[in-house]
């Protein structure tokens, strides 16, 4: 969460330079489970969104984790979006993942708890290549590792 903090801070500053962004009311809302882009029209909204992508890609953010709402009318002739964070894993994501790591045939077991999926081992070089066939997938959501022990 502080990368993506620090993220949006860098955006609001090249937000707040930008000649094209001068007098209108261009912004960027972060909270704790959404970001809120709000600008004058929907061009300008997009400028913005490319803006906070490119700073999140700069900070190794995947911008899988996003989930970006409806473009909706604001007060003041303003639109703004709502992108709210995609956070844990789903049943039916990690019981497909579940059956690629088995099938695999690597000696780890790898169970689900609550959102996360645990992978567990003897060989620290067997959860290593989990990890490396884990991210050599085409998953249409982000994959994070933690506690590589």
């Amino acid at each position: 969460m502080q990368e993506m903090k620090n993220a949006i801070d860098q955006a609001q500053r090249e937000l707040a330079n930008r000649f094209d962004f001068k007098g209108s009311q261009s912004d960027i809302q972060l909270d704790k489970e959404a970001l809120t882009l709000t600008s004058d029209d929907e061009f300008k909204l997009s400028q913005l969104k490319d803006i906070v992508e490119s700073k999140l890609i700069k900070r190794a953010i995947d911008l899988r984790q996003l989930d970006y709402g409806k473009i909706e009318k604001g007060a003041k002739l303003t639109v703004h979006q709502k992108a709210s964070f995609k956070q844990g894993i789903a049943q039916d994501q990690a019981k497909s993942l579940i059956k690629k790591i088995k099938d695999k045939g690597l000696k780890i077991q790898a169970q689900i708890q609550g959102d996360e999926l645990r992978v567990t081992g003897k060989d620290k070089d067997e959860l290593q290549k989990a990890i490396v066939f884990v991210k050599g997938l085409d998953l249409d959501f982000p994959a994070e590792f933690v506690n590589y022990r």
